[in-house]
């Protein structure tokens, strides 16, 4: 599919952000481990969280949706049966990361497999600890996909230092730690998202800067019952989208603000955004919850340094769009985490803005942009890779181009946000 992007003068409406996909990955996997029934509100229809649903139904769960609620009778640990030996973890890599924690804890034979593009995202770092914790997994060469995980040995908990924050490393390691009878402990110096401890009530020890996360046996694994808020990774692009384009204004009305995940908004305030939170609660008791309202602004350049990576990698791209329209150089270190992704990030988005016009230095971990708030961006022909979060960005950029600009395989939008081009036309258009 080619999207057709022709700028507006500006952009104005509400939006109902999609759910978020994060969330709700891991409430479907959490509840095939509880022994109880779960009831998820507001579960999304992105390929990602449909894929969740999909993979623990092979391993015996139960799913029933009605109206806005999916029921999910889950298996319990040791309940986990294998209707077939390979799993399709589609394109997502928080499913196939997070599943081999879960597969590796039961020790039942499964191969984890995945589309092309999951197929060349790189699996060593979970290998490595699962392995340590008596795993055996096969890879293709170099790591990557699909898995074929077999346990013979006993079962063996670790005490484990993150070599790099990741909330999809961290999780893959505490699931598995689940079936320990001894604690296995995930040491992060630097936080990373914080929904697999909340959502599973794990017990959470501060130690100076690092935090120590454990799991085992022991811990009595919850239903599932909440509301999954609004996907903040979603509401990164209108964020942006209202702050660069004039007499803009955009309201979502329930957006996630979970702190260990929405880094960007606060970068985005300290580049000038206009952006007011309010009525701040909590989904299901535990994630906050709040209403974002931005409306147009003068950007100031800013540097993100790679404390803040971890908590704003996925919106990493759309912020890279937002600095081609700040007052002044803007640069992103230790980022290279984005080389991993559904496509090489930093090499993504640098093509897309370099075709419009922006001028962008390219570093081992990061980019330098130089911005202009008076930029007329040129028109451009942009190729997605198939990347959801550069076919949005893309689009976001397109909009204070100099004439229409086209984004190729623009279906890969669905991924994370299936609404995103009806949106931006209800938002063009009002």
């Amino acid at each position: 599919m080619i999207k057709k992007i022709t700028p507006p003068d500006r952009i104005r409406g509400t939006i109902i952000l999609p759910a978020d996909k994060s969330i709700a990955q891991r409430s479907a996997l959490f509840a095939l481990l509880s022994e109880e029934p779960s009831h998820i509100t507001n579960y999304p229809a992105a390929e990602d969280p449909k894929t969740a649903l999909a993979c623990i139904g092979q391993l015996g769960a139960k799913v029933a949706s009605k109206d806005n609620m999916i029921r999910i009778e889950g298996t319990g640990r040791d309940g986990i049966t294998v209707s077939d030996g390979v799993i399709d973890c589609g394109n997502s890599g928080t499913v196939m990361r997070l599943l081999a924690g879960i597969i590796a804890g039961a020790g039942i034979p499964v191969t984890l497999a995945g589309d092309e593009s999951l197929s060349r995202r790189p699996m060593k770092r979970i290998i490595d600890p699962l392995a340590q914790m008596g795993v055996d997994i096969r890879s293709a060469e170099g790591g990557l996909p699909p898995l074929e995980i077999r346990r013979e040995r006993a079962f063996q908990s670790i005490r484990f230092r993150l070599p790099v924050a990741s909330a999809q490393l961290k999780s893959c390691v505490l699931l598995a730690g689940l079936f320990g009878e001894e604690p296995t402990q995930v040491i992060e110096s630097v936080a990373s998202r914080n929904h697999t401890e909340t959502m599973l009530g794990l017990p959470v020890q501060r130690n100076g800067n690092e935090n120590i996360i454990s799991s085992s046996r022991a811990v009595a694994i919850p239903p599932q019952n909440l509301e999954i808020p609004g996907d903040f990774s979603a509401a990164a692009f209108w964020l942006v989208a209202g702050s660069i384009l004039d007499d803009s204004e955009i309201v979502m009305p329930s957006a996630g603000v979970n702190p260990t995940r929405c880094a960007a908004l606060h970068i985005l305030r300290r580049m000038g955004a206009d952006i007011e939170i309010d009525m701040v609660h909590h989904a299901g008791g535990m994630e906050p919850v709040a209403a974002l309202r931005v409306r147009s602004a003068k950007l100031r350049p800013a540097d993100i340094h790679h404390d803040e990576i971890p908590n704003a990698i996925d919106e990493l791209p759309v912020l890279c769009v937002a600095m081609a329209f700040a007052d002044g150089i803007s640069r992103i270190t230790g980022a290279g985490e984005l080389r991993f992704k559904e496509s090489d990030r930093l090499v993504a988005i640098q093509q897309v803005l370099e075709a419009g016009g922006v001028r962008v230095e390219a570093h081992e971990e990061g980019l330098t942009i130089h911005g202009d708030p008076k930029r007329k961006i040129r028109a451009a022909h942009h190729d997605s890779r198939h990347d959801h979060r550069i076919a949005m960005s893309a689009a976001i950029l397109s909009l204070r181009a100099d004439g229409m600009s086209e984004i190729s395989n623009a279906e890969a939008a669905a991924v994370s946000y299936p609404e995103f081009w009806p949106h931006l036309d209800s938002l063009t258009h009002s």
